[in-house]
């Protein structure tokens, strides 16, 4: 089994995340792996949540431990690669907003992403004008520069758009709302409507538009993306990313990812269907057309 990856922050999660999974399911304390490899429960905790990346000796002796002695040559593979490899988007690093690497490194080797925008278009499917409208307006401080490497780093994430092997599949529902905020201005604003209208008729791309009149509804909390991971990563559930203005949150408990889809597909059967969506796009592209607007912006800038 190889993953389909190479980027070191993607390899460290997932041994991280199996790492732990071995081992809870050998029914094995932190406590007593510090024990066998006679370090403190600290450097335990650190390995299994990516701040460190173990030694090869460490994996050898803990893999032994928790009865996986047979999978010791493929982790050490996946260390030696994470070591070696090298994140994509090292050539942005400064355009990279803080805790977001490590959604990038998912966000590029996963096999579906869905998500509910209540607010702007998911930045996945942005147009550079629009995400210069929503960058601005996220970070008034921000020097000319820094927000033309952020849009150069948002268009290079939409590589994996074209990707084929393994193709992504991109689910999105979109509040109604975003479909009247000017982000940019109306000649932006339209020009951004089009080109989802476009994007609907990819086969792996779905696209559909939750009315306003239906009141309250499951995405009430906000907007959320949801990644899914391709089967070479058994037992990862995958990862919600909730983003705010304070931070950005990862939920990767099975019961949180499950609570969150729960909430998608509930999004998905009240929201018009694909055609009548496309329908929306295109009837809000006309009356953008027909008259000027104001800029407008979110928090949602990713």
């Amino acid at each position: 089994m190889v993953l389909a990856s190479t980027s070191p922050t993607i390899l460290k999660r997932w041994m991280a995340f199996e790492l732990r999974k071995i081992r809870e399911d050998a029914g094995i304390s932190r406590s007593q792996v510090a024990q066998r490899l006679h370090c403190v429960v600290s450097h335990v905790s650190h390995v299994e949540t990516m701040r460190n990346l173990p030694r090869a000796a460490e994996i050898e002796v803990m893999l032994d431990f928790y009865g996986a002695a047979d999978r010791t040559e493929f982790f050490i593979d996946m260390l030696t690669a994470a070591r070696k490899g090298k994140d994509w988007w090292a050539a942005y690093q400064d355009a990279v907003p803080k805790e977001f690497d490590l959604f990038l490194g998912l966000e590029n080797i996963a096999t579906r992403i869905d998500s509910y925008a209540a607010m702007v278009v998911p930045g996945l499917l942005q147009l550079p004008s629009y995400a210069e409208a929503v960058i601005r307006d996220d970070g008034p401080d921000l020097s000319d520069e820094e927000v033309v490497e952020r849009i150069s780093l948002r268009s290079a994430r939409q590589q994996i758009l074209e990707r084929e092997d393994p193709q992504v599949r991109v689910r999105t529902v979109l509040d109604e709302s975003v479909l009247r905020r000017a982000v940019g201005g109306a000649e932006v604003a339209a020009e951004q409507l089009t080109y989802l209208a476009e994007l609907a008729d990819r086969p792996n791309v779905e696209i559909q538009v939750l009315p306003v009149s239906l009141g309250a509804h499951p995405g009430i909390g906000g907007s959320f993306q949801l990644l899914s991971f391709p089967p070479n990563m058994p037992g990862d559930q995958g990862v919600s990313y909730v983003e705010n203005t304070m931070q950005a949150i990862y939920y990767e408990a099975a019961e949180e990812v499950a609570a969150y889809r729960d909430v998608f597909i509930r999004l998905q059967e009240r929201a018009l269907s694909s055609a009548e969506s496309r329908a929306a796009l295109q009837s809000a592209v006309r009356e953008f057309s027909g008259g000027a607007a104001g800029r407008g912006g979110g928090v949602e800038s990713r």
